[in-house]
């Protein structure tokens, strides 16, 4: 298990040919100490976890890894399935202004689309990560203020990786000073 820079690993899966629907994930707050876990998976391609905190306002720092290869019959009762309320996408920028403008274009073509019929708003969103080219988004369990049960079960079952994924997460918190207060 290699750990690394958050955002190298969401950089792995935004650039993936994968089946972008085919992800799903879970999150939450971090089990022991400041920050978010969370887990995010697609059959072929394995479960990811990552470890975040937010620096500052506009800058969120963190650590994961990939923890498993594919999602196993053990893994796909703790990822969430269609039914979950929640959603989660990843998303690249535009790489220009023509880019830009195309997906801006589709965008608006298919919330035209949306507004102008009865919809069923997980056919708007699956159709809105579509129009602008998001390489992975599906259902998710989230907590704002607590665990999912799941997220639990996972760190479990990941145990090795939750302690090392928390060891590199602590020393970026303690080199940032964001463990304490003002004076």
């Amino acid at each position: 298990m290699r750990v690394r820079d958050w955002q190298e690993i969401l950089a792995d899966v935004a650039s993936d040919s994968t089946d972008p629907d085919g992800w799903r994930a879970v999150a939450g707050s971090r089990r022991g100490g400041l920050g978010e876990d969370l887990y995010f998976g697609h059959p072929s391609v394995g479960v990811y976890h990552l470890k975040t905190y937010a620096k500052n306002p506009r800058d969120l720092r963190g650590v994961g890894a990939r923890v498993a290869r594919k999602v196993d019959d053990d893994l796909d009762p703790l990822l969430p399935d269609e039914g979950s309320p929640g959603r989660f996408a990843v998303r690249s920028p535009p790489e220009d202004e023509d880019e830009a403008k195309d997906v801006a274009t589709r965008l608006e073509e298919t919330l035209k689309v949306h507004a102008e019929a009865p919809t069923d708003p997980d056919h708007l969103f699956e159709d809105v990560m579509e129009a602008i080219d998001s390489p992975a988004f599906g259902p998710m369990d989230y907590e704002f203020d607590g665990r999912p049960e799941e997220l639990d079960e996972l760190g479990d079952t990941f145990e090795e990786a939750e302690e090392l994924l928390s060891a590199e997460l602590d020393d970026l918190i303690d080199e940032d000073d964001v463990d304490r207060g003002f004076h």
